[in-house]
């Protein structure tokens, strides 16, 4: 776990050699980058108090001789987390805070086992109610269970997996990768694990309804009329009506499935619900739901890049999804999520096996091609975090995300 400690500092009262970790707003409203930044100068002051009224000083990282300075300021405001980028929507001395507790590259092995008990739950579920037969709802219960293990030992894993292994039924996929999204949601936003567990089997079964659809309308792969539309958005009463009959769901996943489809700006439906009359679990599914769709190859729509995905639910924050829980689902997945080919800016290439939970622009990679783009005979790790710089001393940067299978690779055969 790291030892970053931060404090609540207005602009008025920072100084050069300050480490900010943390913004009064959002990075990307700013000119600054998302990762934290040392003040160096006078123009980094001028820029900050322009942008901000106050900001998180990480006290750690900032320069030794402004100890005192800080330390005056720290019993002035409340120390806070590093880790945690925004209050929990309901927080409280206890709520808990998660580290990872064991690598991305040993949790895998586990995830792999519970993605495909996982996934052969979900999909037994829907086989039974599409046969007209009664869902074994314990069964599903129970498979969450080790889902959020996983996810509390290291989201990336899951994560991973979730965004690579797309192949086979979409419905199945996507009720399994709501479930992983929407637990490590819950994760970083400091959930205890009961609202976790509730959170991730919400996510597993809001699509449940569309067990009762017609197969044929589910893989249609041209525009439907306005008749098929209606018939589509039923699978929401239909998903209510199967929990409520099971009488074993609490008040919180019923509510998850019925407005999974509500948007932040009053678009959505069944209800056309607004804000935060939308419940919180609500809020939180329609970003898990949107992200994986448009991360997946459905029948009538091709996949784009996690980091792609990213930006644009970025882009509508404030209209279909609330703005503060864009930020922190990004924060979960990351800026760059697992599974993400990249570009070095000294040419090589790799992909992200796991985030830096305090500086997201830094994280772990797996490298496959050299500057060359000449395939690497072993594949290295390579930790952003502690290698800054190439072997010519120059900075070492990501410079940007590829599309999916460029240059022939396919982060799928890394680890499965």
């Amino acid at each position: 776990m790291s030892n970053v400690q931060e404090i609540k500092v207005n602009v008025a009262d920072l100084r050069v050699g300050m480490y900010v970790s943390r913004l009064d707003r959002p990075w990307l409203e700013t000119p600054f980058l998302l990762q934290g930044f040392r003040i160096n100068d006078q123009g980094d002051l001028e820029a900050l108090r322009s942008n901000c009224n106050y900001v998180f000083v990480d006290q750690v990282a900032s320069d030794a001789d402004l100890a005192s300075t800080l330390g005056n300021l720290g019993r002035r405001m409340p120390l806070h987390p590093a880790h945690v980028d925004a209050p929990s929507p309901t927080p409280n001395a206890a709520t808990p805070r998660y580290i990872d507790s064991v690598p991305m590259e040993e949790e895998i092995e586990s995830a792999k086992r519970v993605n495909s008990d996982t996934e052969g739950a979900v999909r037994e579920a829907f086989q039974t109610l599409r046969n007209g037969g009664k869902v074994d709802f314990e069964q599903l219960e129970e498979s969450v269970q080790p889902m959020v293990d996983s996810v509390l030992r290291n989201p990336d894993a899951l994560i991973w997996l979730s965004l690579l292994k797309k192949k086979g039924s979409y419905t199945y996929q996507h009720s399994l990768s709501v479930s992983v999204f929407a637990a490590a949601f819950g994760r970083q936003l400091g959930m205890d694990r009961s609202a976790i567990d509730q959170l991730a089997l919400g996510a597993l079964l809001f699509d449940i309804g569309k067990s009762r659809l017609p197969t044929t309308l589910l893989n249609k792969r041209e525009r439907l009329n306005e008749d098929e539309m209606n018939l589509i958005r039923r699978h929401v009463a239909i998903g209510v009506k199967l929990l409520l009959d099971s009488g074993r769901f609490s008040k919180r996943v019923i509510e998850m499935v019925a407005t999974h489809h509500e948007r932040y700006d009053g678009s959505g439906y069944p209800r056309g619900l607004k804000g935060n009359t939308i419940p919180l679990f609500g809020r939180i599914a329609a970003i898990v739901d949107c992200f994986d769709a448009i991360t997946s190859n459905r029948a009538y729509a091709s996949a784009m890049s996690a980091a792609e995905a990213v930006h644009n639910l970025y882009e509508w924050r404030d209209k279909d999804f609330q703005g503060e829980l864009v930020e922190q689902f990004i924060q979960a997945i990351g800026i760059y999520p697992a599974g993400t080919l990249v570009e070095l800016n000294n040419g090589a290439v790799g992909v992200v096996i796991a985030q830096n939970r305090v500086r997201r622009l830094r994280p772990r990679l797996m490298l496959i091609l050299d500057a060359l783009k000449q395939p690497l005979k072993e594949l290295p790790i390579l930790d952003l975090m502690q290698v800054t710089r190439d072997a010519d001393g120059m900075p070492l940067d990501i410079s940007h995300t590829l599309a999916p299978g460029s240059y022939g690779i396919d982060p799928v055969e890394l680890f499965i």
